[in-house]
This record gives C-alpha cells, structure tokens and sequence, in this order.
C-alpha cells in the first residue's frame, strides 16, 4: 500500500452501467443498498449496488474477483481496518484514523477512504449546534475511532473511550491522539461511573447496552448511537424520554452515504433528501421508529 494521499477527488461522471456494493459480516440488515439506489432513482444513474456477506477471511478473494464494472465499495464491520493492507492508496482521512469504510476502483487501482468522519461531524451538526468540549465514546472499534476525529474535528478537547477490555482499545486510543487538536483522551472500563461531558456517542450493539451502560448518558445533553436497526436502542429510548438531544445511526448512514456517492459516481452533491425518506421507508416497513 502506498503511503496516504490528499482525499481523492470524485471521478469524472459517468453515465453507463456499473456497479457498487456494500461488504460486512453480518450484512443482511444493511440499509446502504435501499440509500444508494434511491440516489441512483434520483439522479438518474443506471447503476447497480447490492449487499455482499463477506468477512475477514474471504475479503482478500471478494477484491481479486472484481471486473472492470465495478466503481466502489462500501464497508461495514469487520472489514473497516482489515481491507488496508489490500489498498494501493489510502485518503489522509482514512490513513489518519487507520480504518476505510470506502473504497474507490479504477483500473487496476483501490483506493481507500473513509466517509465516517465527516458523516458523524454532519450528523451531530444537523441536530445540535452548540459546542461540545466534551464527549463519552463507547467502544474502541474502527468506527469508535471515526468518530473521536470528527468529535476533535468539532473542537471536542475531552474524550472519554469506555470499554470493556482495555488493551483492544490501544490502536483507537493512539489514533485519536494523533488528532492535529491533540485532544485529551481517558479510558475507562465499563461499570465505571458516568463522566460529566456534553455528549455520548455510542458504538456497541444494542444488546450490549444494559441499564449500567445507558446510565452513563444521564450527565449529557446529546446522546448519538450508530445503531439503526434494531431501532429505538436502550439509549435512544432513555434519549427521548428524558428530552436529551438524539442523534441516530440513520443520520450518520445517510451523511456517510451521500459523501460516499459523491466519490464513487463523481456526480457532486447527492440527493440526501431522497436517500434519508427511503431509509426511514425502510426502517418503518420492519418496525423500527
């Protein structure tokens, strides 16, 4: 892999068939299919974009499969740091944060990216204005470790990353201590008290958030979970009722979605509108609300 780059720039339009697809495992439950053709429907774009069960292991043989058709990649867990050392290229942003949920084909060439970061800062931004000096992150995973930098990116000084083993947490923890902002970054173990800050942003399953876990938003005003299915989560639950700013996975699948159609089509802005009402079709139609 070749050392980082400047973000690529979109490629050039265009119009003919190609295809994209989103890989993870589990992937089943992905709603960047339903996303990204809606925004094919809405600009007119005859492209195909389908969800592929990939894990670890059969990542390196899905990437040599892929013929000329294909444009980009979307990817979820586990697949955001395992994909790197099978790049040519990787963005500064992806490099920065050691993780790339995108990936851009031309001829013979990957290149990685990573449209987390600037999807979580969108998020929090579209549905909260004020400042936020200081945040509570659960979990340590390639995502945990997109959001501190879009939280930095926010001017966030005060990182707490609560986890349940420390030691998997060290790769995150470094990263955002690379931030340019240098933000000061504590880690705690789950079961620990909660931390006076002015946001939580959640990373775990919904399964994991017991009542001890979701106690730990009670001190903060905005309460951001990457979860959008099952959906509303312990948190967003315990977010609603007690009036608190909520931010959902749905909003951060749709920012990072539409950046992610930017580059892989070269259209320029992407019809967030439409690509947001088919995902929330999409979550009504299996009960989630």
């Amino acid at each position: 892999m070749s050392t980082a780059a400047p973000s690529p720039t979109p490629a050039e339009p265009l119009r003919e068939r190609a295809r994209c697809a989103v890989l993870g495992s589990p992937i089943a439950h992905s709603l960047s299919p339903v996303l990204h053709r809606a925004a094919y429907v809405a600009t007119g774009l005859d492209w195909s974009y389908d969800a592929h069960e990939v894990a670890e292991d059969g990542l390196a043989q899905f990437l040599q499969g892929l013929d000329s058709s294909w444009r980009g990649l979307s990817l979820t867990m586990p697949l955001k740091r395992a994909v790197l050392p099978l790049l040519d290229e990787l963005s500064e942003q992806a490099a920065a944060v050691g993780a790339a949920n995108t990936v851009l084909l031309g001829p013979g060439r990957r290149t990685g990216d990573n449209t987390d970061v600037p999807g979580a800062a969108a998020a929090i931004r579209e549905r909260f204005e004020a400042p936020i000096h200081s945040a509570v992150v659960l979990g340590a995973g390639a995502t945990a470790a997109s959001v501190l930098h879009a939280l930095a990116d926010l001017g966030c000084r005060c990182l707490t990353v609560v986890v349940r083993d420390q030691g998997r947490a060290e790769q995150t923890v470094a990263v955002a201590r690379r931030h340019p902002a240098a933000p000061e970054v504590d880690v705690r173990h789950f079961g620990s008290p909660a931390v006076e800050a002015d946001a939580l942003v959640s990373t775990i399953p919904a399964a994991a958030q017991t009542a001890d876990v979701v106690a730990l938003a009670d001190p903060v005003q905005v309460v951001f979970d990457v979860v959008y299915h099952p959906w509303p989560t312990p948190l967003a639950r315990f977010a609603r009722a007690q009036d608190r700013v909520l931010v959902s996975g749905l909003d951060l699948l749709v920012h990072q979605a539409a950046a992610q159609f930017a580059l892989m089509t070269g259209s320029g802005e992407a019809p967030r509108q439409a690509m947001r009402a088919a995902g929330e079709q999409a979550l009504a139609r299996r009960g989630c609300g």
